[in-house]
């Protein structure tokens, strides 16, 4: 690979010196059958209560409880309150030993507001499921890299009782929090079709999330780590300009330079359309994809059901998995859940 041109024109990196970074080395407990679910919300709040009441009664519907963090319902603008006060809800989620799985209210925007005031040291003394997607990236991110935990990219409760989320992603949710996740992601049963951009195959930890809250960790103590990793991203309602410039900016920042491979999930609603009038179409979604993945050398696969679109596969964080870009697959190699109270290490 070395002397190959990357987008800067220059040659790419040497990869065969990559180091495996940390991977999740804290599992929470599969959700037992009438188990309970811990809702804080962590980004944006309810709009309507009836949001949050639907999410309730479908878990309760099947045998389920739910039990709603202290602040759920508070509200600030376009958060769910003071950022304090999510975190806090949070935190008491993992320590609540009721609580079987944390899964956020919805993602919106604002989960970034809240790690400075999370209590990593007590999470992972704690680790559970954490479920949640969008938004809740950047805390997929942080507790992965500051707790160690393996977290799951699926719906919040929001999405659980939402009249337009389907069967699909409800079930494989479900079967993701009682097995973990190991085996082949599905693909979307609408459109089962998957397109290899870059062949070949392997194995390394997974990570990643939507791609524009992925950029928003920059900078910070919990910037995101991609080295010796898989790369999962997606994203919703960017256009192909847009994903153009957030990938320009993942590249000159060096963080592509080291990833392994990359799984590009449901660019849903990013190229052009007349909802978007303001940009000519020029380069689809697909155009920008290659021009900023194929130079890097490794197994890209595009358009599993992992995102915003109608289906979503939820889907372990921090875990190994398997990319084989020619037969098309994702593999999930490593559940994301142990027996209650072990981590990799063994017994807590």
């Amino acid at each position: 690979m070395t002397g190959a041109a990357s987008l800067s024109g220059g040659p790419l990196p040497d990869r065969g010196t990559i180091e495996i970074p940390a991977a999740a080395t804290r599992f929470g407990a599969p959700l037992p059958g009438g188990g309970t679910v811990g809702v804080p919300a962590p980004a944006s709040g309810y709009f309507n209560r009836s949001e949050v009441l639907r999410g309730v009664e479908w878990w309760e519907s099947r045998g389920y409880r739910v039990k709603l963090g202290e602040h759920v319902f508070e509200r600030d603008a376009y958060v769910a309150g003071a950022a304090e006060s999510r975190a806090a809800d949070v935190t008491a989620m993992f320590l609540d030993p009721e609580v079987d799985v944390v899964q956020s209210y919805q993602g919106g925007y604002g989960s970034m507001q809240t790690i400075p005031h999370l209590d990593f040291e007590a999470i992972a003394e704690h680790p559970k499921p954490f479920v949640g997607y969008s938004d809740i990236t950047a805390l997929h991110v942080a507790l992965r890299q500051r707790a160690g935990l393996a977290t799951f990219y699926g719906y919040g409760l929001a999405g659980m009782g939402d009249k337009d989320s389907t069967d699909f992603s409800r079930t494989r949710l479900l079967e993701v929090l009682g097995g973990g996740g190991a085996g082949e992601v599905p693909r979307d049963p609408d459109d089962p079709y998957v397109r290899a951009i870059v062949g070949g195959r392997v194995t390394a930890p997974l990570v990643g999330g939507c791609l524009w809250l992925l950029l928003q960790t920059m900078g910070t103590p919990w910037e995101v780590d991609l080295d010796g990793c898989i790369f999962f991203f997606e994203d919703v309602d960017a256009p192909a300009w847009y994903v153009d410039g957030m990938l320009t900016q993942l590249h000159q920042a060096g963080k592509l330079d080291r990833v392994v491979g990359v799984v590009v999930g449901d660019m849903h609603q990013c190229d052009w359309s007349e909802r978007r009038p303001e940009w000519p179409r020029t380069r689809s979604i697909e155009d920008v994809l290659e021009l900023h993945l194929e130079p890097l050398g490794v197994p890209v696969l595009y358009k599993l059901p992992l995102g915003h679109g109608k289906h979503l596969a939820a889907l372990p964080l921090g875990v190994t998995a398997t990319l084989d870009a020619d037969a098309r697959t994702l593999t999930i190699e490593q559940s994301g859940l142990v027996e209650k109270g072990h981590t990799e290490e063994g017994t807590a």
